[in-house]
């Protein structure tokens, strides 16, 4: 039997974490058993926790009560095979617990992915139960492994916004303002939105004081705009809103400053999550959750099942390469210390300008 140990983070309260310590079943038959190598942790992954029952990322991996395991991205490899395709050794990249082991049910089953069928997540989005099989890795990826985790799916979420807004031309919008720009994700769509010139619309990064700088530094933005100095953002332009923060005193305070020129208001993340409250009536656009499935779900119709994660992936090694330099990584490799990470997270103590690594299995 495998003994697996699991952080769980309390749905109503995520402040509250328990450490799990249990035996994995035997192996089901046409099953794999991975080993979870590495993992990254960022806002993003409270975001998952913020929409964990509306969208459903709690029931990948189903917990117990009211807890939940947040899902995370990795890399493993195949430590047990019940299944024909997969051997011992075998390295995969996809969406995992925060934990050291998870099974999987491959199903579709190609030379560079497999799609977990397992029965429980038959009614999830599609996008989340396709996995990599790292062996068939393009030569640019190699030496990523890190970078994968923690900043590619980010990135990849920066140009479904980017491809968002270019496909409804900018809502009509002359200048794009980003909410907590200092976020992974939000300082991805900046890139991707600066390096396109086919692109005229400002780009405003609205961020905390102590990230000004490093927002300046990376030079994606035309602006860049401390909280609570709001009023510097030019109101006379069309504007759409990305939300990265969840803050409700930043979107009142917005909305009321740019007014009815607030074409397109998008709710995207929850770096401020504990800021997060009703807003009532704001003029503008009315500020509506971004479902990054629905838009995922139209674009693989028209591009192919596992385009949008191979174009979102391949912005992904662009941006790493041009601004991982920017970023120092810390590595957590125990579950109490994860715990302080998540802590520390959900309270905005870590800089944009690091990243944070998890391990939790032995070495």
């Amino acid at each position: 039997m495998t003994n697996s140990t699991e952080v769980w983070v309390d749905s109503e309260d995520f402040q509250k974490t328990k450490v799990v310590e249990r035996q994995l079943p035997a192996l089901g038959g046409g099953e794999i058993r991975l080993a979870i190598e590495m993992f990254g942790l960022t806002s993003n992954n409270v975001g998952y926790a913020l929409s964990g029952k509306s969208i459903g990322f709690y029931s990948y991996f189903p917990a117990d009560q009211n807890w939940a395991k947040v899902p995370v991205w990795g890399c493993a490899h195949v430590a047990e095979s019940n299944h024909a395709d997969f051997t011992v050794g075998e390295r995969i990249y996809g969406f995992f617990p925060m934990a050291c082991h998870v099974d999987l049910k491959p199903g579709i089953v190609k030379d560079n992915m497999l799609i977990d069928v397992a029965e429980h997540r038959q009614n999830l989005p599609d996008f989340y139960n396709i996995y990599q099989r790292m062996s068939t890795d393009a030569d640019t990826m190699k030496g990523l492994d890190v970078e994968r985790c923690l900043l590619f799916p980010l990135f990849a979420t920066s140009f479904i916004l980017y491809d968002y807004l270019v496909l409804n031309n900018f809502f009509g919008a002359q200048q794009v303002v980003i909410g907590s720009v200092s976020s992974k994700t939000g300082f991805g769509l900046a890139q991707l939105l600066s390096e396109d010139s086919a692109i005229p619309q400002k780009i405003v990064g609205v961020t905390s004081k102590g990230n000004a700088d490093f927002v300046k530094g990376l030079g994606s933005c035309d602006q860049v705009v401390v909280y609570e100095n709001e009023s510097e953002i030019d109101a006379s332009l069309s504007t759409a809103y990305i939300d990265m923060s969840g803050d409700v005193r930043l979107t009142t305070d917005l909305h009321n400053h740019i007014g009815e020129n607030i074409v397109e208001s998008c709710i995207v993340g929850g770096t401020h999550w504990n800021a997060m409250g009703k807003r009532g009536e704001l003029p503008g656009a009315k500020p509506t959750f971004f479902f990054a499935p629905g838009h995922i779900s139209m674009r693989e119709k028209e591009w192919g099942q596992g385009a949008v994660f191979q174009r979102g992936f391949a912005a992904g090694v662009k941006i790493s390469k041009q601004l991982g330099n920017e970023l120092t990584i810390e590595w957590t490799k125990s579950a109490d210390g994860l715990r302080s990470v998540w802590a520390d997270i959900l309270d905005n103590k870590i800089s944009g300008r690091n990243g944070q690594m998890i391990s939790l299995l032995e070495d």
